[in-house]
């Protein structure tokens, strides 16, 4: 399966053991429907939730080949290289429930809202024929409801300004049932990859079968026009929670943040393009999309190295991203001598105390001490020289380098680049 997002990929007995055992036994009267809505581990949970479900099994369907992952793959690939006109399979989950307790029109409604069934042959971070939307059906009837659901739900998408459904509606002809480490792989793996969790456009005349994606965009009024990041996320989405761990619970950086669990942009205000993936991290300016990160994996660094381009100038980006250093004599803040805290300008995190600073003759802002925390060290051996670069905790960003021939009680010369320094000075009491 291709993703962007790194994966734990490791079994689990026990929760393999625990997934088995809370399979309730089946019913007399049951019916399945197969589905395909891109990756499957994602599909199986959001499906497993509708009550009614007796059991999600993953699967391949309605391809030319072997109904094996690794096959599945390899076509792929072999179809991308114009290799083969021998058609894949989808991966897909076959979903068997109790007909009296739910029926199949509120399965496919979670099916319709659950995924982008506007994509082709993409779902979330996937793309392939092999993540391709469908409905495959074992009978007439099966078939005309998931065509009347598919016309119910178009109306709403259109009205949502979303483009045309290009579910594949069609019979059964192959299933095969997938390996059994992707079966309940989300009971196994809780950290595993989940997928973008649907347009965010609700079917009408209906509440959601179970997990619904149908959440309100964020108001306007409470963001910031001029400059403003949004957090594009989806409930069950393992690296926003990581996102929201790393990097928002720390957040201190002057550029204003908000959280939406809705795919669409505040009213009034443009994407540049629609979402395919969980979190999507949108910088806009006066309601436009300047720039998006999209697929989070826990690289924080990465992360505010693509806000630094769009926030800071192109000598403190050389600075910040390249080990740049600025001319002696030339930076900011050297003759700053008020009361206040040296910040991090990207993440706003404070890095060095004014009472701290002291006039050292270099020609660079120098400290005797950093703030608990602040900085991390790091061995250089560039130019041909051995130094201690220092480098700021919270983006990584490059500020300078630390010599032992600073003043008491520390010793310490820590040798900073003034253009990467923000200073906030403390309020008057």
């Amino acid at each position: 399966m291709a993703i962007s997002s790194s994966v734990l990929i490791s079994a689990c007995g026990d929760g393999e053991a625990a997934a088995k055992a809370s399979r309730p036994a089946m019913p007399a009267v049951t019916d399945s429907i197969v589905l395909g809505m891109g990756c499957f581990w994602g599909a199986e949970k959001r499906m497993a939730a509708i009550p009614g479900v007796l059991d999600v099994e993953s699967g391949y369907a309605n391809g030319d080949i072997a109904g094996t992952y690794d096959a599945v793959l390899a076509h792929e690939r072999m179809r991308q290289w114009g290799k083969t006109s021998l058609r894949n399979h989808a991966e897909v989950v076959k979903v068997t429930f109790d007909s009296a307790k739910v029926n199949l029109e509120t399965v496919l409604i979670q099916f319709w809202e659950s995924h982008n069934p506007t994509q082709g042959d993409r779902q979330g971070n996937d793309v392939g024929s092999n993540y391709r939307s469908a409905v495959y059906t074992h009978d007439a009837s099966q078939q005309a409801v998931a065509l009347k659901t598919r016309d119910a739900y178009q109306t709403a998408l259109t009205a949502a300004g979303l483009g045309r459904i290009t579910t594949e509606i069609a019979p059964l002809e192959k299933y095969f049932t997938a390996e059994e480490y992707h079966q309940d792989y989300l009971v196994k793996n809780p950290d595993g990859y989940c997928g973008l969790g649907g347009t965010g456009v609700k079917y009408p005349g209906a509440s959601s079968a179970g997990q619904s994606a149908g959440m309100p965009p964020l108001d306007p009024a409470t963001l910031d026009l001029q400059r403003q990041l949004i957090v594009f996320e989806s409930a069950d989405c393992i690296y926003c929670q990581k996102f929201k761990a790393d990097v928002l619970e720390h957040w201190q950086s002057p550029v204003a943040i908000a959280r939406s669990l809705s795919p669409q942009a505040p009213a009034g205000w443009t994407l540049a393009k629609a979402l395919f993936a969980t979190p999507t991290i949108v910088l806009f300016e006066q309601g436009r999309e300047v720039s998006r990160y999209t697929g989070y994996n826990g690289d924080t660094g990465r992360f505010w190295q693509w806000l630094g381009f769009h926030l800071l100038t192109p000598a403190q980006q050389k600075i910040a991203f390249e080990q740049g250093t600025e001319y002696p004599g030339t930076g900011s803040h050297l003759d700053e001598k008020r009361p206040g805290t040296f910040v991090d300008p990207l993440s706003g995190a404070p890095l060095f105390r004014s009472d701290a600073k002291y006039e050292s003759g270099s020609g660079w802002p120098s400290f005797f001490n950093p703030l608990p925390g602040a900085i991390t060290l790091h061995e250089d051996d560039s130019h041909g020289m051995r130094r201690v670069e220092v480098r700021s905790a919270s983006s990584g960003i490059h500020l300078g380098h630390v010599f032992d021939d600073g003043p008491p009680p520390t010793g310490k010369r820590y040798c900073i680049n003034g253009n990467v320094l923000k200073f906030v000075p403390d309020k008057a009491s």
